[in-house]
């Protein structure tokens, strides 16, 4: 007789509803928060937070906020699955900040002084968000040290050395903090639309690294469930000695593993800056957003790289959504918040699935008389 599982029980059920209720605790602090500040019009600036680019005045308008929204879920997917990937070997990828920023001054060096084609620069950034992490990765295989505290330390030691490189010579416009524009300079080095762009608005910024990201987060899930490689980063993962005793290379994985997600964030950079959507800031003093707004849909995604597709365009969609608020009386940052707080609420997730495998198990113990006694 075949053993059916309780709707509940199904790992795929739970890890939605699990991300449904960090989402509904994240918005309903956010919408605590907005209330104590002004009252009156709390429930709007939700409502424009939630729905971003449905709240513009016309059809047109809301195709190009869509675009415009699309094109930053692009790199910030690319940075998430940098994270998830990382973590499933037991790594926290809190540089894949630093590592962005590597494949943002290797991408634009090779578009700005050299003048390569999109793909080369592409590459390039994949090959410094990947070097970067190497270092990371053998300080932790070799000498133990914790890739929390050296990919905190390289993401600034990265930040200023961006700044250097990008603000010197020819790379910065000299009527502005921001570097000069692509299109000006090495029009081959932006991202080809692919005819994307005529479907929202024609919004020349919308290009082929938006499916191009799809395709990649789909083949990190077939290297993680369908590969021996994978297999062997997961085994690493949930234990390191024995994945040793059983033969495996856990050194060389936790580098691999950490090259792997640094190729990925470089490359998100690469999506976001060769777009032509954004220029690098070369006065900055703070460390890209991206990088960390990947880790809230790394785990509000379910660690798993089809999740984190959705759950990326979610935390895009909102936090483009908190700048449409009213200024005047919230602030922007609230969207931030609200990611920070479903961050937070994910380290329940345990617990939230334990509540579901409680209920399942109720429901499965529950007589078929009463079931039968129910439907009637």
């Amino acid at each position: 007789m075949k053993k059916t599982t309780s709707f509940w029980k199904k790992p795929g059920v739970q890890a939605v509803c699990a991300s449904l209720i960090c989402i509904a605790i994240g918005l309903l602090i956010g919408y605590i928060v907005l209330l104590i500040i002004s009252p009156s019009g709390a429930g709007k600036a939700i409502i424009i937070i939630l729905t971003n680019f449905m709240s513009r005045s016309s059809g047109p308008a809301r195709l190009k906020a869509l675009g415009n929204t699309l094109i930053k879920t692009a790199p910030l997917l690319m940075c998430a699955l940098s994270i998830c990937f990382c973590y499933k070997a037991g790594l926290f990828n809190i540089g894949a900040a630093g590592q962005y920023e590597a494949g943002a001054v290797a991408a634009l060096s090779c578009a700005i002084f050299l003048h390569l084609p999109w793909y080369v620069c592409t590459l390039a950034a994949a090959a410094a968000g990947a070097l970067l992490a190497v270092v990371t990765g053998a300080l932790k295989a070799y000498r133990n040290v914790n890739e929390v505290i050296s990919g905190i330390m390289l993401n600034w030691i990265m930040l200023y050395l961006t700044n250097t490189v990008l603000g010197s010579g020819s790379a910065k416009d000299p009527s502005s903090p921001y570097t000069v524009a692509l299109d000006t300079v090495s029009p081959s080095s932006l991202i080809p639309s692919g005819g994307l762009s005529a479907l929202f608005n024609n919004n020349r910024n919308v290009t082929i690294a938006i499916p191009l990201s799809i395709i990649i987060a789909i083949l990190i899930w077939i290297i993680l469930k369908k590969t021996k490689f994978g297999y062997e980063i997961m085994a690493t993962g949930f234990n390191k000695d024995a994945a040793k005793y059983a033969g495996m290379k856990e050194k060389k994985n936790i580098v691999v593993t950490l090259a792997i997600g640094g190729a990925l964030a470089g490359i998100g950079a690469a999506f976001m800056y060769l777009s032509g959507f954004s220029k690098w800031e070369t006065t900055t003093a703070s460390v890209p957003a991206m990088g960390f707004n990947g880790i809230a849909a790394t785990f509000l995604g379910g660690l798993n790289p089809i999740g984190t597709i959705f759950a990326s365009f979610f935390i895009q969609s909102i936090t483009d959504g908190g700048a449409m608020i009213d200024r005047m009386v919230y602030a922007s940052q609230i969207s931030d918040l609200i990611s920070g707080i479903i961050i937070y609420a994910c380290g329940f997730v345990l617990f939230f699935k334990y509540v579901l495998n409680k209920i399942g198990k109720k429901e499965k113990s529950q007589p078929k008389s009463e079931k039968g006694g129910a439907d009637q």
